[in-house]
């Protein structure tokens, strides 16, 4: 991941409602859910939800599919993990020991 690719995956991610958007995202797993379900876990209007998750689509942090009259979206976890592997990249500067509970919480 670039400089840019990342801060246009920071972007996205830099306001409350699609910070949110994500986390539930991720917690449901690659399957997504339907974009009426994600309004309602989050309590936002069709139309605020639209305009949040266009934002994140457009960041790739989320995929949308479409199935029957339903748009299923869906973390794209390659992006999200690109996203955490260039922040720590450069991890510690030679002092392992600092990103060690980072790494043990990983396999947790």
């Amino acid at each position: 991941m670039d400089d840019q690719t990342a801060l246009t995956a920071f972007a996205g991610l830099s306001q409350e409602t699609r910070l949110q958007i994500v986390r539930l995202l991720v917690r449901a797993g690659p399957e997504g859910l339907p974009a009426g379900e994600i309004g309602a876990a989050i309590g936002a209007s069709s139309s605020r939800l639209s305009f949040h998750l266009t934002q994140l689509e457009q960041a790739r942090l989320v995929t949308s599919r479409r199935e029957g009259r339903f748009v299923i979206y869906a973390a794209a976890y390659p992006v999200l993990s690109d996203l955490v592997t260039f922040l720590m990249r450069d991890c510690c500067d030679g002092r392992p020991e600092i990103c060690a509970p980072l790494l043990e919480a990983r396999h947790d």
